[in-house]
């Protein structure tokens, strides 16, 4: 038996303080939804620092982080974020994709991919690239990156054909190896999903590729809500799960359920995988992080 968690869109916060240079781009929007909307109640550090303490009391495994960990990829943000990640574990034991939030400008991925460098690069490996493998236990943990600049008022995501074809060739070696295979992105490759303006473009890319590679899960997040779907996989539909923001205040945002984590426990083997998928966060009061629901997958 092993055991993983996935939480999503930290957004961490506060947001330290900009110069005014820093704002002379998208950044100022950001700025001024932090200001008015994430800043002033929708997103707070104490729920996350709850929600993590949960996630550690139950002693997963691994944890993965699939994006938008900052909000507008400021330099002190990324500063801040590392020292983050470290708080939930070591580099070997976390996993990170990047999100629309870490590649907020066009430098911006660059110098979050170099300061968060420990929890993206793939087993023995010196360098960040994309996809990369991390195998702990019997799960493959493949990271894929979605991030892209993009411009106002658009936080779309993109597969591109070279990360396809060494996504492809890294699921088919996994599974020649017998490892559980949990793809990670921060923008949902199911259609309909996202609003067109957050869009993953070459969704239809990815899906064929787990289409005639296959995978035994996929996590992303972007939406800021839980979600349960399927994609096409070459013998069996492939679970897709996303999750809600790490830090939401319970009860914003017209009365929706908080922050919350996935928890997932694989046993069993190749050909005869058991997953269990247990929802844990806030419900509409916050009085402390819960199981919600639980369910079963036989794979």
């Amino acid at each position: 038996m092993y055991s993983f968690a996935h939480l999503s869109d930290p957004h961490l916060g506060p947001l330290p303080e900009p110069r005014l240079s820093e704002l002379m781009s998208k950044r100022m929007l950001g700025y001024l939804n932090w200001r008015l909307n994430r800043g002033r109640g929708a997103m707070r550090p104490a729920v996350l620092d709850a929600l993590v303490a949960d996630i550690q009391a139950h002693r997963p495994g691994h944890v993965c982080v699939t994006g938008d960990i900052v909000n507008i990829a400021l330099e002190a943000e990324l500063v801040v974020a590392k020292s983050w990640l470290a708080s939930i574990g070591a580099p070997h034991d976390v996993s990170v994709v990047p999100g629309n939030h870490d590649a907020y400008v066009r430098t911006s991925l660059r110098r979050s991919t170099e300061a968060w460098a420990p929890f993206l690069c793939g087993d023995g490996a010196e360098h960040v690239r994309f996809p990369f493998v991390r195998r702990r236990g019997p799960v493959a943990f493949i990271g894929v990156s979605s991030a892209k600049a993009t411009g106002p008022f658009m936080a779309t995501g993109t597969f591109e054909v070279g990360q396809g074809m060494r996504l492809a060739e890294i699921l088919a070696h996994e599974k020649a190896q017998g490892f559980f295979r949990v793809v990670m992105i921060h923008h949902p490759p199911v259609r309909g999903v996202a609003p067109w303006a957050a869009r993953l473009i070459g969704a239809e890319r990815f899906r064929r590729v787990i289409r005639e590679a296959g995978a035994e899960l996929v996590l992303h997040g972007h939406i800021h809500r839980w979600s349960r779907e399927e994609i096409a996989g070459p013998n069996r539909p492939v679970p897709v799960v996303g999750v809600t923001s790490a830090s939401a205040q319970p009860g914003a945002g017209g009365g929706k359920r908080g922050a919350g984590w996935n928890h997932f426990i694989v046993e069993g083997g190749p050909g005869a995988w058991k997953l269990t998928h247990v929802e844990r966060g806030f419900g509409l009061a916050a009085t402390g992080a819960a199981e919600l629901t639980r369910r079963e997958i036989l794979l």
